[in-house]
């Protein structure tokens, strides 16, 4: 039922404008098609060969949802599509998106609040699934065609519909992200996708969120045939409903993992597999998916059945209405752009300095379609990037022609050429303030007038860097993080000279290439370094004065962060954490354990050793010790650093909002997402 693009629409329908129309007209005559309901949201004709056009619009939002209105609309058009096909006058239904965005992006997700008590929840379900049963079971062919995003609610829509056809192009996306909301499938779409995908798949996509290409929901059966272009769907359609098309379900082999003692089997490995990434306490709604399937996953009819009991407790946790928050937030995150005038189009990125961050950054761009000119001293400086961007782009990409065109994209530039034409410029060389200022003079020279000219650091003041220019104005920050591929957010840095078109313009970068972009006033760590230090130095100083340091990352994980406080300084770098240390005024005293690992040159995964040995990548752990007290207690007074040095960068004005740290910090770090955020779960007495 969830979404994935902006959900408020301008308004609810009202019951006038949904009120069906008297039905005076004798069966075959032009005002039978008249007697429909006023619209709102849809779009209905018939033509010549009977064959109903119903394509969604959703009423002043840019993305279609099936928010309350547009779904009592519905329900009011399959009771007319009912009549029609009863008295032959209709030979079929084809649902299309009149918007260029993609079919539907779900349920309106700003209904989800007024829906979150279950006495609300449930016979809402009740009616949503006797809709939806209703088309499934029309006497007449019901396709649709889809294009650009078919995600939760939509997509149950869909494989409520007899047959589908989708663009096969880079734009569609095909999936259930309901997970990430905290919640599942609810409009029956957990047993249809069983039964055309089967069991096991369908649980897979379920269980992850993970978005399909159009090509992998057609291996899957998702999908019952692909078309190269939009302007394709209405032709493919037409011959669906003339043929009388219909989806196959799932075979046999695909049905047999569901069956008997195999599926209680099935079940506990998935189990096992979430275990990995997310506990029961903090996000039930994988848990309770699993046990459904358990009950009830060798019979479809039973799955969907079984949504109506076990949806609406998962709307009403905590855990659903922080996750629901965290979206919006971040989709606050993409207005921060520029909102007047004409909108900024980035064709070409210069990157300077070809070093880890440098080059991934290059990389991460070419990926996202733009022409990319990497720049350092020599040949040999630039040779282990490119080599590291045909590896991301092999994984990301996987079609050798997409990895292709993505190295076509990506240049060398020793000479620094590729700087005059560039719409963006990002520096990436080493924290050094001299070096900085000669290469700034050198780009306000070349670059053009509109070009963003940015800076990657993390620890040099912004107004030092900008000091010789001649407009100090446009200098601003982009922080990335490491690993770029991985971390979604990027702090655009704005120092105290920035004009607010600068800073529009770093959002609108950051938005164009997948990021989410968090503005942080120019000062000392910015926001997210500034936060985590003051938390894993806390917990390196406990293992100095003889805590295990096992069981203080696993009393942080109890609590909720990805990883515990040690093995994260490890994966930092601790010759990395002790510089930004010193940078924020914390230095790593003289005679620590700190201290002498870095002068043994034991700097943590990278070197192979820190506070752990490390093997393969990972960290080798011993057991830890017995603890009588809670450990997501333990957990809780571990970040309470954290959460304090939150407060004090809004107090100081380093974000703009509580919302910003909390949205910022969760991406930067990773904390505990489904308690909303540092000071989200402090306001809740979480933290």
């Amino acid at each position: 039922m969830a979404k994935s693009g902006p959900t408020k629409t301008a308004g609810k329908s009202e019951p006038a404008k949904t009120a069906a129309r008297a039905v005076t007209a004798k069966p075959g005559s032009d005002r039978a098609v008249l007697a429909m309901p006023k619209l709102e949201h849809w779009h209905f004709e018939i033509d010549v060969e009977k064959i109903g056009w119903l394509s969604i619009d959703t009423s002043g939002a840019s993305v279609n949802v099936l928010g309350t209105g547009a779904i009592v609309e519905l329900e009011k058009l399959v009771t007319r599509f009912e009549d029609l096909a009863a008295s032959g006058d209709l030979a079929g239904v084809a649902l299309l998106s009149k918007k260029n965005s993609g079919f539907i992006a779900g349920a309106d997700i700003a209904e989800f609040s007024d829906l979150a008590d279950p006495a609300v929840m449930r016979p809402a379900l009740v009616k949503a699934h006797a809709l939806f049963d209703r088309i499934e079971n029309l006497a007449v062919p019901f396709v649709c065609g889809i294009h650009g995003f078919c995600l939760g609610g939509g997509l149950e829509l869909a494989l409520a519909c007899h047959y589908r056809v989708a663009v096969n192009d880079e734009k569609t996306r095909i999936g259930f992200p309901e997970i990430k909301l905290g919640i599942f499938p609810g409009f029956g779409g957990t047993g249809r996708s069983m039964n055309l995908a089967g069991p096991v798949p369908a649980m897979q996509i379920m269980l992850t969120g993970k978005y399909l290409r159009a090509g992998a929901a057609r291996g899957m059966n998702l999908v019952d045939r692909l078309v190269r272009h939009r302007d394709m769907l209405r032709w493919e359609l037409r011959k669906a409903i003339i043929q009388k098309r219909k989806s196959k379900p799932a075979g046999f082999t695909k049905k047999v993992m569901a069956m008997g003692p195999l599926r209680s089997y099935v079940a506990s490995k998935m189990r096992d597999t979430v275990k990995k990434k997310a506990r029961k306490e903090h996000y039930p709604a994988p848990y309770s998916l699993i046990d459904m399937f358990e009950e009830k996953g060798n019979d479809p009819v039973a799955m969907r059945k079984g949504e109506i009991d076990r949806f609406p407790p998962l709307m009403a946790t905590d855990t659903a209405f922080n996750l629901r928050r965290l979206f919006f937030l971040s989709e606050g995150l993409k207005k921060q752009g520029v909102r007047k005038g004409k909108k900024p189009v980035f064709v070409r990125v210069h990157v300077i300095g070809a070093g880890v961050m440098g080059g991934d950054i290059a990389a991460w761009c070419a990926m996202r379609g733009m022409g990319v000119t990497l720049q350092d001293l020599d040949q040999e400086r630039i040779a282990p990037a490119l080599k590291r961007a045909k590896s991301l782009f092999r994984k990301r990409l996987k079609k050798p022609q997409a990895v292709n065109s993505a190295l076509a994209r990506l240049e060398a530039d020793v000479e620094g050429k590729g700087m005059a034409r560039a719409d963006v410029i990002i520096e990436a060389v080493v924290e050094n303030l001299e070096i900085k200022q000669k290469i700034f003079a050198d780009v306000e020279a070349k670059a053009k007038p509109e070009a963003v000219i940015a800076t990657n650091t993390s620890s040099i003041e912004l107004e030092k860097i900008a000091k010789n220019l001649k407009d100090p104005s446009r200098l601003i920050g982009l922080h990335f993080f490491n690993p770029v591929a991985q971390m979604p957010l990027v702090e655009v840095v704005r120092s105290k000279v920035n004009s607010d078109l600068a800073v529009q313009m770093g959002c609108s970068f950051a938005t164009a290439i997948g990021k989410s972009p968090v503005v942080v006033r120019s000062a000392p760590g910015f926001l997210v370094n500034r936060v985590l230090m003051p938390y894993l130095l806390a917990a390196v100083k406990r293992v100095e004065a003889g805590q295990s340091k096992e069981l203080l990352d696993e009393a942080a994980l109890a609590f909720g962060m990805p990883m515990g406080p040690i093995e994260l300084m490890d994966v930092v770098g601790l010759d990395v954490g002790a510089s930004v240390a010193r940078e924020l005024g914390h230095p790593v005293e003289e005679g620590t354990e700190f201290a002498r690992l870095i002068s043994q040159g034991h700097l943590g995964r990278k070197s192979g050793r820190g506070f752990y040995l490390w093997t393969k990548g990972k960290a080798q752990k011993g057991t830890p010790p017995s603890f009588s007290g809670s450990l997501a207690g333990l957990g809780r007074e571990l970040v309470q650093p954290l959460v304090d040095e939150c407060e004090r960068c809004v107090k100081e004005g380093i974000v703009a909002s509580a919302d910003l740290a909390d949205i910022g910090v969760i991406l930067g770090t990773g904390f505990a997402p489904f308690l909303g955020g540092p000071l989200n779960a402090r306001k809740n007495d979480k933290a």
